[in-house]
């Protein structure tokens, strides 16, 4: 991103990131998104995102555990489903939000690949159990429809140009 935008700085803000009662997820991650752009302090640009999968209308976060991991992989096996990323960006008294949507479709998974991307440790931190962008799991993608990037967890097209629609540069 150092490409697109001068100065990066990472930081990664503490939020309840539970599920309200009759939240949608697309709700759920812009909520979310600006929960976390507004636990930032700066007077820089902040551009906070929070990402879930969708399948059915049932919300896959971060697994806890390896097993629930496997479980949301075996989910997803073979199915299409959605990527929902909600994106804040703020500047002083300027903000903006919105939701990006992206359908992901997986291949049939059989459990010694399951198996082979879980014991990378990748699946942990992940929405829905995986990374489209590293290690194995962009082996488990058969197909997308809309924003690669949307799944990667920053919709970063649509960033650059909103921040110049609000004339933050």
């Amino acid at each position: 991103m150092e490409e697109i935008f001068e100065e990066v700085k990472i930081v990664h803000p503490k939020v309840n990131e539970d599920k309200i009662s009759n939240e949608s997820p697309q709700e759920m991650v812009e909520r979310l998104a600006t929960l976390k752009a507004h636990s930032i302090r700066s007077s820089s640009i902040v551009v906070a995102a929070d990402t879930v999968v969708e399948l059915k209308g049932k919300i896959f976060g971060k697994p806890s555990n390896v097993e629930k991991a496997k479980e949301m992989l075996r989910d997803l096996s073979g199915k299409w489903h959605t990527v929902h990323t909600g994106v804040c960006i703020k500047k002083e008294d300027k903000e903006l939000s919105f939701v990006s949507s992206t359908r992901v479709k997986f291949h049939d998974l059989d459990e010694e690949t399951i198996d082979m991307y879980v014991r990378t440790g990748s699946p942990l931190d992940k929405a829905g159990a995986y990374g489209i962008q590293e290690d194995l799991g962009m082996i488990l993608v058969e197909k997308i429809e809309g924003d690669f990037f949307t799944v990667v967890g920053l919709p970063i097209s649509r960033v650059w140009w909103e921040i110049k629609k609000l004339n933050l540069k």
